[in-house]
Protein backbone atom coordinates (compact mmCIF):
# COMPACT_ATOMS: atom_id res chain seq x y z
CA UNK A 1 0.00 0.00 0.00
CA UNK A 2 1.03 3.27 -0.80
CA UNK A 3 -0.72 5.69 1.73
CA UNK A 4 -1.39 9.88 1.42
CA UNK A 5 -2.21 11.42 4.56
CA UNK A 6 -4.14 14.99 5.02
CA UNK A 7 -4.82 16.87 7.81
CA UNK A 8 -8.71 18.76 7.59
CA UNK A 9 -8.66 22.05 8.87
CA UNK A 10 -6.30 24.35 7.28
CA UNK A 11 -4.55 22.15 4.94
CA UNK A 12 -7.55 20.68 3.07
CA UNK A 13 -9.91 24.08 4.12
CA UNK A 14 -9.27 27.34 4.62
CA UNK A 15 -10.91 27.10 7.99
CA UNK A 16 -11.16 25.08 11.17
CA UNK A 17 -14.38 23.06 10.78
CA UNK A 18 -14.60 22.24 14.63
CA UNK A 19 -14.87 26.32 15.46
CA UNK A 20 -17.08 27.16 12.42
CA UNK A 21 -19.17 24.47 13.17
CA UNK A 22 -20.06 26.66 16.54
CA UNK A 23 -19.77 29.70 14.88
CA UNK A 24 -22.59 28.67 12.12
CA UNK A 25 -25.10 27.16 15.21
CA UNK A 26 -24.22 30.63 16.80
CA UNK A 27 -25.56 32.20 13.39
CA UNK A 28 -28.29 30.35 12.92
CA UNK A 29 -29.89 30.24 16.37
CA UNK A 30 -29.29 27.23 17.28
CA UNK A 31 -26.97 27.80 20.89
CA UNK A 32 -27.01 30.29 23.29
CA UNK A 33 -24.66 32.76 21.54
CA UNK A 34 -22.49 34.08 24.58
CA UNK A 35 -21.91 31.06 26.60
CA UNK A 36 -20.94 29.04 23.28
CA UNK A 37 -18.39 30.95 21.96
CA UNK A 38 -17.09 31.96 24.96
CA UNK A 39 -16.81 28.11 25.37
CA UNK A 40 -15.87 27.25 21.34
CA UNK A 41 -12.96 30.11 21.52
CA UNK A 42 -11.24 28.80 24.82
CA UNK A 43 -11.53 25.48 22.93
CA UNK A 44 -9.42 26.95 19.66
CA UNK A 45 -7.09 28.59 21.85
CA UNK A 46 -6.09 25.38 23.98
CA UNK A 47 -6.26 23.94 20.24
CA UNK A 48 -3.51 26.41 18.64
CA UNK A 49 -1.22 25.92 22.05
CA UNK A 50 -0.84 22.59 21.74
CA UNK A 51 -3.36 21.81 25.42
CA UNK A 52 -6.53 20.97 24.45
CA UNK A 53 -8.63 18.29 26.38
CA UNK A 54 -9.95 16.79 23.56
CA UNK A 55 -12.53 14.40 25.19
CA UNK A 56 -13.69 17.67 26.98
CA UNK A 57 -13.98 19.43 23.94
CA UNK A 58 -15.40 16.91 21.46
CA UNK A 59 -18.42 16.33 24.42
CA UNK A 60 -18.91 19.98 23.87
CA UNK A 61 -19.80 19.97 20.59
CA UNK A 62 -21.38 16.92 20.75
CA UNK A 63 -24.24 18.55 23.44
CA UNK A 64 -26.08 20.09 19.82
CA UNK A 65 -26.35 16.42 18.75
CA UNK A 66 -27.31 15.00 21.58
CA UNK A 67 -31.21 13.38 21.34
CA UNK A 68 -32.15 15.27 17.85
CA UNK A 69 -33.74 13.92 15.09
CA UNK A 70 -31.30 12.34 11.97
CA UNK A 71 -33.54 14.30 9.88
CA UNK A 72 -32.89 17.42 11.61
CA UNK A 73 -28.98 17.03 11.21
CA UNK A 74 -28.82 16.48 8.60
CA UNK A 75 -30.47 19.59 7.34
CA UNK A 76 -28.26 21.55 9.24
CA UNK A 77 -24.97 19.61 8.27
CA UNK A 78 -26.34 20.19 4.85
CA UNK A 79 -26.84 23.63 5.20
CA UNK A 80 -23.24 24.42 6.91
CA UNK A 81 -21.67 22.03 4.20
CA UNK A 82 -22.93 24.40 1.16
CA UNK A 83 -22.80 27.82 2.78
CA UNK A 84 -19.14 27.51 4.65
CA UNK A 85 -17.70 24.29 4.07
CA UNK A 86 -17.46 24.40 -0.23
CA UNK A 87 -16.02 27.96 -0.31
CA UNK A 88 -13.44 27.18 1.83
CA UNK A 89 -11.98 24.15 0.36
CA UNK A 90 -8.67 24.68 -1.00
CA UNK A 91 -8.05 24.19 -4.44
CA UNK A 92 -4.47 23.03 -4.10
CA UNK A 93 -5.61 20.30 -1.91
CA UNK A 94 -7.94 19.24 -4.40
CA UNK A 95 -4.97 19.34 -6.65
CA UNK A 96 -2.79 17.06 -4.28
CA UNK A 97 -5.67 14.66 -3.64
CA UNK A 98 -6.12 14.23 -7.27
CA UNK A 99 -2.61 13.89 -7.54
CA UNK A 100 -2.00 11.39 -5.13
CA UNK A 101 -5.54 9.23 -7.07
CA UNK A 102 -4.01 9.32 -10.35
CA UNK A 103 -0.56 7.77 -8.99
CA UNK A 104 -2.86 5.12 -7.16
CA UNK A 105 -2.06 5.93 -3.85
CA UNK A 106 -4.42 4.98 -0.84
CA UNK A 107 -6.01 8.37 0.08
CA UNK A 108 -7.41 9.04 3.86
CA UNK A 109 -8.56 12.68 5.80
CA UNK A 110 -7.21 11.77 9.41
CA UNK A 111 -8.62 14.41 11.53
CA UNK A 112 -9.57 15.42 15.42
CA UNK A 113 -12.69 17.16 14.29
CA UNK A 114 -15.88 14.53 14.51
CA UNK A 115 -16.99 12.45 12.03
CA UNK A 116 -20.44 14.17 12.59
CA UNK A 117 -19.21 17.66 10.65
CA UNK A 118 -15.93 15.68 8.39
CA UNK A 119 -17.82 12.76 6.59
CA UNK A 120 -19.60 15.51 4.42
CA UNK A 121 -16.71 17.04 3.79
CA UNK A 122 -14.42 14.06 2.91
CA UNK A 123 -17.38 12.88 0.35
CA UNK A 124 -16.97 16.69 -1.12
CA UNK A 125 -13.49 16.09 -1.50
CA UNK A 126 -14.17 12.75 -2.80
CA UNK A 127 -12.54 10.96 -0.33
CA UNK A 128 -13.91 7.90 1.07
CA UNK A 129 -11.94 7.06 4.09
CA UNK A 130 -12.26 9.20 7.08
CA UNK A 131 -10.37 8.84 10.35
CA UNK A 132 -12.37 11.27 12.83
CA UNK A 133 -13.06 11.45 16.52
CA UNK A 134 -16.41 9.53 16.28
CA UNK A 135 -19.45 10.49 18.46
CA UNK A 136 -21.11 7.61 20.22
CA UNK A 137 -25.09 6.61 18.71
CA UNK A 138 -27.46 4.43 20.27
CA UNK A 139 -30.47 3.27 18.37
CA UNK A 140 -29.75 6.00 15.93
CA UNK A 141 -29.66 8.68 18.10
CA UNK A 142 -26.00 10.53 19.43
CA UNK A 143 -25.69 10.63 23.23
CA UNK A 144 -23.40 13.74 23.96
CA UNK A 145 -20.31 11.00 24.18
CA UNK A 146 -17.29 10.08 22.49
CA UNK A 147 -16.42 6.74 21.33
CA UNK A 148 -12.81 5.73 22.20
CA UNK A 149 -9.56 7.77 21.96
CA UNK A 150 -9.94 11.60 20.41
CA UNK A 151 -8.36 11.33 17.26
CA UNK A 152 -5.46 14.11 18.33
CA UNK A 153 -1.66 14.54 18.42
CA UNK A 154 -1.19 10.87 19.44
CA UNK A 155 -4.44 9.77 19.17
CA UNK A 156 -3.93 9.90 15.36
CA UNK A 157 -1.34 7.25 14.96
CA UNK A 158 -3.51 5.19 17.52
CA UNK A 159 -6.30 5.36 14.72
CA UNK A 160 -4.42 5.01 12.04
CA UNK A 161 -3.05 2.05 13.05
CA UNK A 162 -6.46 0.42 13.91
CA UNK A 163 -7.38 1.80 10.34
CA UNK A 164 -4.19 -0.41 8.75
CA UNK A 165 -4.62 -2.81 10.86
CA UNK A 166 -7.93 -3.49 8.95
CA UNK A 167 -7.31 -2.14 5.42
CA UNK A 168 -3.87 -3.05 5.30
CA UNK A 169 -3.16 -6.86 7.21
CA UNK A 170 -0.19 -7.61 5.01
CA UNK A 171 1.65 -4.81 7.20
CA UNK A 172 3.20 -3.87 3.92
CA UNK A 173 3.21 -0.13 3.75
CA UNK A 174 5.60 0.93 0.73
CA UNK A 175 5.50 4.16 0.74
CA UNK A 176 3.38 7.26 2.90
CA UNK A 177 3.20 10.86 2.77
CA UNK A 178 1.70 12.95 5.46
CA UNK A 179 -0.04 16.87 5.18
CA UNK A 180 -0.59 18.86 7.80
CA UNK A 181 -0.27 22.59 9.29
CA UNK A 182 -0.30 21.74 12.36
CA UNK A 183 2.37 21.09 15.40
CA UNK A 184 0.01 19.02 17.00
CA UNK A 185 0.05 16.37 13.86
CA UNK A 186 4.21 16.06 14.73
CA UNK A 187 3.78 12.62 15.75
CA UNK A 188 2.01 11.52 12.21
CA UNK A 189 4.49 13.47 10.16
CA UNK A 190 7.24 11.83 11.65
CA UNK A 191 5.28 8.78 11.17
CA UNK A 192 5.48 8.97 7.57
CA UNK A 193 8.21 8.55 4.67
CA UNK A 194 7.11 12.13 3.47
CA UNK A 195 6.02 14.61 5.59
CA UNK A 196 4.81 18.07 3.98
CA UNK A 197 3.66 21.17 5.73
CA UNK A 198 0.80 23.40 4.48
CA UNK A 199 0.39 26.17 5.65
CA UNK A 200 2.21 25.67 8.89
CA UNK A 201 1.89 27.11 12.08
CA UNK A 202 4.11 29.25 13.87
CA UNK A 203 6.01 25.86 15.97
CA UNK A 204 5.56 23.74 12.83
CA UNK A 205 6.98 25.61 10.48
CA UNK A 206 9.79 26.41 12.48
CA UNK A 207 10.45 22.60 12.92
CA UNK A 208 9.99 22.04 8.91
CA UNK A 209 12.47 24.48 8.49
CA UNK A 210 15.32 23.15 11.17
CA UNK A 211 14.55 19.17 9.54
CA UNK A 212 14.16 20.41 5.98
CA UNK A 213 10.88 19.73 5.20
CA UNK A 214 8.78 20.75 1.94
CA UNK A 215 6.58 24.04 3.29
CA UNK A 216 3.77 24.74 0.88
CA UNK A 217 0.92 27.76 1.10
CA UNK A 218 -2.53 26.13 0.19
CA UNK A 219 -3.94 29.71 1.27
CA UNK A 220 -6.62 30.59 -0.90
CA UNK A 221 -6.91 34.12 1.00
CA UNK A 222 -4.24 36.68 1.29
CA UNK A 223 -2.85 37.29 4.69
CA UNK A 224 -3.43 34.17 5.76
CA UNK A 225 -0.28 33.36 6.22
CA UNK A 226 3.36 34.18 5.74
Amino acid sequence: MQLALFDLDHTLLDLDSDHEWGEFLIAQGLVDEAEHRKRNDQFYADYQSGTLDAVAYNEFVFQFLKGKAPSVLKAISDQYLDTIIRPAMRPLGIAAIEKHRQAGHEIVIITATNSFVTAPIAQAFGVSHLIASEPEIIDGVYTGKLVGEPCFQAGKLHHLNAWLAQHNPDQKLENSWGYSDSFNDLPLLNFVDHPITVTPDKRLHAHALDHQWPVENWSVRAGVWG
